[in-house]
């Protein structure tokens, strides 16, 4: 089963023994940074640091100047790397070492974006607005998106890419000293406090037969509970259907869906118009229509219809591999372009330990994962974890082969 481990360039940049290091624990491919949010990174075998901080979402390559000229919303450039092109040089180190490379996008992620230009983000029912989410249905936010997928993507060096959050961001957001864990918010609670209650997304719901402001009303209303302790937080659609009424739930997800695929659609054909044939385009995606962030909640059906495939959170329980990967199954009529027909599904597994991942379970579950029509394996994170955990990880995918 091909394996691809995630990495970052500052993982390599610097260090001349990154590239060998990674291709000896048994992947063919990395799938590389070239547009990521802000972080804070351990790289505990890099010769010339141990942390990096990477304070704001950012291109991790040059931006082309002349494209974004005059543009309002336009993509950040790094700082913390000295090199000019930090995504390159790893890219061709890695190439060197024998291993494919493709591009990581993160794209509707970016706190600096919400601060530096506030009515692209994400207002919540009480008015509160999410500086982490550009909100995806405003013009200005999809044309500036639809163009940074297209640049940070096709690369030099990269064969294809791999596209996170791409569709709907909302409430849950790893923040700096975050301290909203305090009531429990289950997927019901999450998807109401992720509606947007923007201009945009307010005529968006007039369009679907809603009045915005009884719907913000109704917002309020099935959050009481929760904010008082009497809610469960359940998990499911059903709990959604449940908490706000089924025609509205509904309704709102028949908007939010629409825009979804409608930039989903959008960002994948500037990427192939701006690639080579056969460049190969997956998202980073969950079957669950209505589930925000960087795993962006898709039709399984219509996304094989537009992308080469996807790349999906398989960490965790058999139960919950099999809620992830079982609406995929048996789906080979999708584009997979590049894959001689057959769509990608890649099964994600975290093997960092210290992040909640299982690297001395990786043989046992990538086989669960492959026996429910997977066909591609994901690493999160070569760059991030230990030595114990990457020996774990050479073992692993030198047994299966």
């Amino acid at each position: 089963m091909r394996a691809s481990a995630f990495l970052y360039p500052w993982d390599v940049v610097g260090d001349p023994d990154a590239p060998a290091r990674i291709a000896d624990l048994g992947v063919q491919q990395v799938t590389l940074a070239a547009a990521y949010h802000s972080t804070r990174a351990l790289t505990p075998r890099h010769p010339g640091h141990r942390i990096v901080t990477a304070e704001y979402a950012a291109a991790l390559y040059p931006p082309d100047g002349q494209h974004w000229a005059g543009r309002a919303l336009r993509p950040y450039r790094q700082a913390w790397m000295s090199s000019d092109d930090p995504f390159a040089e790893a890219a061709e180190a890695l190439s060197g070492a024998g291993l494919d490379v493709h591009s990581w996008v993160v794209l509707a992620h970016s706190s600096r974006l919400g601060a530096d230009h506030p009515d692209t983000s994400v207002v919540n029912a009480y008015g509160d607005r999410y500086p982490w989410a550009p909100c995806i249905a405003r013009p200005e936010v999809r044309a500036y998106l639809v163009d940074l997928a297209a640049e940070a993507a096709v690369r030099g060096g990269a064969r294809g890419t791999e596209l996170e959050s791409c569709g709907w961001y909302g409430f849950a957001h790893l923040h700096a000293h975050d301290k909203v864990a305090g009531v429990g918010l289950g997927d019901a609670a999450q998807y109401l406090m992720s509606l947007c209650f923007c201009a945009v997304c307010r005529a968006g719901y007039a369009g679907v037969g809603l009045d915005p402001e009884e719907l913000g009303a109704a917002v309020r209303r099935a959050l009481e509970p929760v904010w008082s302790g009497s809610g469960s937080p359940d998990a499911g659609w059903e709990a959604v259907r449940k908490l706000l009424g089924a025609d509205l739930a509904e309704a709102t997800l028949r908007w939010r869906t629409e825009v979804a695929r409608s930039l989903q659609e959008a960002v994948t054909g500037a990427v192939r118009a701006a690639a080579a044939p056969g460049f190969q385009v997956l998202l980073h995606a969950d079957p669950a229509p209505y589930r925000c962030g960087a795993n962006a909640g898709v039709d399984p059906g219509h996304i094989l219809s537009v992308a080469d495939g996807v790349v999906l959170p398989c960490t965790g329980t058999d139960a919950a591999r099999e809620a992830v990967l079982g609406p995929f199954a048996g789906r080979a009529g999708g584009r997979g372009e590049s894959t001689g027909g057959a769509p990608v599904v890649a099964a994600n597994l975290t093997v960092v330990r210290g992040m909640g991942g299982s690297p001395d379970t990786l043989e046992r579950d990538a086989a669960h994962a492959a026996a429910l029509g997977a066909n591609q394996l994901r690493l999160y994170h070569a760059g991030l974890a230990s030595d114990p955990d990457l020996a774990a990880v050479a073992g692993a995918l030198s047994r299966l082969g």
